[in-house]
């Protein structure tokens, strides 16, 4: 049985396979996976926000904007290519849509937009998501198949 490294909240972490990285309790945060699929090189960011507010530099693992270009370098420190690396979002639910302003973006949608920017910014493909909503949601990655499966108490199991 591959070793379980949960993520914390604003936290990310690295493995090469056998392993596997989860994300408890997903709400408006994203967890965003990162996988080389020759090198079995995998990782997972917890985001929180998707950018630091003005004048804070510290905790770059918690924001989107700079999570995800961090675990690009990490998991190209293990062995993992640039050019192969495919990704995954889930999360960024609307948890508290009801205590929004109407036509407001929901933390959750703002969240997700950041890390398909700094995706893109990558040049890293996205090939699976499930985001949005208004439920939580939990994450197991296998880095030794890629599989990553998102659950949902109320909204099932899918594979991404």
């Amino acid at each position: 049985m591959p070793e379980r490294i949960n993520v914390p909240l604003g936290e990310f972490a690295v493995v090469v396979a056998p392993g596997e990285l989860a994300a408890v309790g997903l709400g408006s945060c994203v967890a965003v996976t990162l996988w080389d699929p020759e090198a079995l090189v995998g990782g997972l960011a917890h985001v929180l926000l998707p950018s630091a507010p003005p004048g804070r530099a510290d905790a770059p693992e918690r924001f989107a904007l700079t999570a995800v270009p961090l675990l690009a370098r990490r998991v190209t420190a293990l062995g993992a290519e640039p050019s192969r690396l495919v990704a995954t979002l889930s999360g960024g639910a609307a948890m508290f849509a009801a205590l929004q302003p109407p036509g407001s973006i929901q933390t959750g949608e703002r969240n997700v937009l950041a890390a398909r920017a700094a995706l893109r910014e990558l040049g890293v493909v996205v090939r699976g998501e499930w985001v949005g909503g208004e439920f939580g949601r939990s994450v197991r990655f296998d880095v030794d198949t890629g599989v990553v499966t998102v659950s949902s108490v109320r909204h099932g199991i899918r594979q991404l």
